[in-house]
């Protein structure tokens, strides 16, 4: 192999993660985590006490932050896990072609690679009625963790 080939990055980013490491006793009700490879957001923590090996262990519940899934997790509290780094933003419909949207932000920014939710089950259609054609001026909220970017939200502006 050449050391072209052996150097070859696929990604141009800041080298920002997409998790960041946090030990499992700082995490609180309401938090984010990753459970099985899933960006999570934390429903109960019950902590059980120190056994004969010394360590407590925390039980988390949690929710799967795009399908709504109910994932449980057992980790020591002393022992590090993943905390997923969760970001919001607003965006306007512009135009809904099928089950994609094309979306502007504030800043005049378009996208276009995403579809209408299917988590809650009727909310794609739910926005689609609400914009009504172009009609009414509707702003999602999209919400992204680990490269993974869904409309998890949205409302009709009044004109």
């Amino acid at each position: 192999m050449s050391d072209s080939e052996q150097y070859a990055m696929e990604n141009a980013d800041a080298g920002a993660s997409e998790t960041i490491p946090m030990e499992a006793g700082q995490i609180k009700k309401g938090g984010y985590m990753m459970i099985k490879g899933k960006p999570c957001k934390v429903v109960s923590i019950s902590v059980s006490k120190t056994g004969k090996h010394g360590h407590a262990k925390c039980n988390f519940v949690a929710t799967d932050i795009f399908t709504g899934k109910k994932l449980e997790d057992m980790v020591p509290s002393t022992h590090g896990t993943t905390v997923p780094v969760v970001s919001r933003s607003e965006w306007e419909i512009i135009d809904i072609d099928g089950e994609e949207l094309t979306l502007m932000d504030e800043a005049g920014n378009q996208k276009t690679d995403l579809n209408l939710p299917t988590f809650p089950e009727n909310m794609g259609e739910e926005i689609r009625d609400a914009w009504n054609g172009g009609e009414n001026s509707v702003m999602v909220t999209v919400q992204k963790a680990v490269g993974i970017e869904q409309v998890i939200a949205y409302k009709k502006e009044s004109s």
